[in-house]
């Protein structure tokens, strides 16, 4: 026993280590996704039941004067609003038999009796919440640190990499990467670590004119700053502080945001990418993970400091926003889907196609959680 409680309770332990990063990283992602549906629901007038973090039995909660119970549950993988007239937690449309139930005070502020508009707005706040806590926690990172980069020049090519194949030579610097313009050598490793096996146009600057040529990237195993072992396609080229030539970049508040605004779209734009290549098996099945993943990556980043921590929930929240945006029920998506086809019939969709339509998106997400708590455990 003696031996088992610094184990468990120490900062390196279990408890201290991983399940609480864990659950500080997770709560508040989803703190911040069910704010955007609760203030944006509030302003547009509709009642709030109930605020809730995690799902199951209650485990401390108020009332506050509006009669919305805040609440935080037992099961903490998730949370949720409960607006007036919600028959559950994912606001899926009540039948009339459950409308006529509410009393007249509480149809006027009931979500399903609102303009289409509403419903969508406070539908897609969570999500976008999502994006701004991402898009704040890097304008505050870079306002207090700043940026460190390379010159995107080459000062070593591996051989027989894809680089040395396409004739790419040390000394040589980057141009573009298919149209785009790179400023850095991270630009480089963030165009080309999400394109194994696709054929690259770079332009390089050599000798002073510019040099066209085509390479495929590989995929290569690497560990990331956590730890991590991650597959990242490459074209095997190296930099130095000699041929790099490091600098330090600083910001005003505004260049901040504008900066983080920047980054955190390149994250939507690469997750993106990540999402069509894996639904046409061109990514490794590893790279998705669950709980447990996350629980891990969560102790690492808390072991390298509170900003590291804070850098991984801007990042899982970024791509719950992503994910919370598909179109499938019961996602915000889903609904965002529905509340489109209203707009345009000018009626709501019927109660057996949707009926249909969220029994097919619940078996999918379901699907999907058992597919990544499978990988956490045992696929990789």
């Amino acid at each position: 026993m003696n031996e088992f409680l610094p184990a468990l309770f120490s900062t390196q332990g279990f408890l201290l280590g991983t399940l609480v990063p864990f659950l500080f990283v997770l709560t508040v992602v989803v703190f911040v996704h069910e704010m955007g549906h609760y203030l944006v629901g509030r302003w547009c007038g509709i009642g709030v039941q109930a605020f809730s973090i995690g799902f199951g039995p209650e485990l401390i909660g108020f009332t506050d004067r509006r009669g919305t119970r805040w609440k935080l549950c037992a099961i903490p993988l998730g949370g949720y609003v409960k607006f007036v007239g919600d028959m559950n937690v994912t606001s899926s449309q009540p039948g009339e038999e459950e409308l006529d139930r509410l009393s007249d005070s509480e149809r006027k502020i009931a979500f399903h009796t609102q303009p289409v508009w509403k419903r969508a707005a406070t539908v897609f706040a969570g999500p976008l919440f999502n994006f701004l806590l991402t898009i704040a926690v890097f304008a505050v990172l870079f306002m207090t640190f700043g940026r460190s980069v390379l010159e995107p020049a080459v000062a070593e090519v591996r051989p027989g990499s894809p680089a040395a194949e396409a004739g790419i030579l040390p000394g040589d610097r980057f141009v573009s990467v298919d149209g785009a313009k790179v400023e850095s050598f991270a630009d480089v490793q963030r165009l080309v670590s999400g394109r194994a096996g696709d054929a690259i146009t770079f332009v390089m600057l050599r000798d002073g004119r510019d040099v066209s040529v085509v390479a495929t990237p590989q995929l290569s195993e690497q560990e990331d700053a956590l730890g991590n072992k991650v597959k990242i396609a490459v074209i095997g080229v190296t930099t130095n502080k000699e041929v790099g030539q490091p600098r330090h970049i600083t910001y005003s508040p505004g260049g901040a945001v504008v900066a983080a605004v920047e980054a955190t779209g390149q994250i939507v734009e690469r997750t993106w990418l990540f999402m069509k290549r894996f639904a046409v098996g061109r990514e490794d099945k590893c790279q998705l993970g669950g709980p447990v993943k996350i629980a891990g990556m969560a102790g690492q980043a808390a072991k390298l400091g509170f900003e590291w921590l804070v850098q991984l929930a801007a990042l899982l929240s970024v791509g719950i926003g992503i994910l919370n945006l598909l179109p499938i029920p019961p996602l915000d998506g889903g609904h965002l889907l529905f509340y489109g086809i209203e707009a345009v019939i000018r009626r709501p969709v019927s109660e057996r196609m949707m009926e249909a339509v969220y029994r097919t998106g619940m078996i999918l997400v379901l699907a999907f959680m058992g597919f990544v708590f499978w990988n956490d455990l045992f696929g990789c």
